[in-house]
């Protein structure tokens, strides 16, 4: 087991919960917010996103492409939607808090309560700079997601 950083970012979206749980409670729609995440499908015949949803991604960094597969491990509706990639153990969430003013806190972290895979280290260090490089790449690609997530939320209201 290697050790990796958690990461965690927020933002305020001037859209009430249940419009965010629309758009983030389905990874099917990553593809559209997030600088790494290129596709996403959803295995075994799954048409909804629940406890227990299983899928697959596709990543892009630079000239790298790579697939990892998923898991969805919680799943609260209007709270919190989180799933752990098989591939490296990380564990990635959204979590949402109402506001006084109808408003929503959204969540964005990076868990690693198992660190990280021998893979995904060796990935890392081989491939993208180091483990501590690419979680900086990580640190802003959450805050590129959480952006991009409120151009898309905040325009539906």
């Amino acid at each position: 087991m290697h050790t990796a950083a958690a990461l965690e970012d927020s933002i305020e979206l001037d859209a009430p919960p249940s419009t965010v749980w629309a758009a983030v409670s389905d990874p099917r729609r990553m593809p559209e917010w997030s600088p790494q995440v290129t596709s996403v499908r959803l295995r075994h015949g799954a048409e909804v996103v629940e406890l227990g949803t299983e899928f697959t991604n596709r990543n892009k960094y630079g000239e790298l492409e790579w697939t990892t597969r998923a898991k969805v491990v919680r799943f609260e509706v209007e709270k919190e939607m989180a799933f752990r990639i098989e591939d490296n153990w990380v564990i990635w969430s959204f979590a949402l808090a109402p506001l006084p003013d109808g408003r929503t806190l959204l969540t964005q972290r990076r868990e690693v309560p198992d660190g990280i895979s021998d893979l995904s280290y060796e990935l890392s260090e081989g491939f993208m700079g180091g483990v501590d490089s690419y979680t900086e790449i990580q640190r802003a690609g959450m805050r590129e997601t959480l952006e991009a997530i409120r151009g898309t939320v905040e325009s539906a209201t």
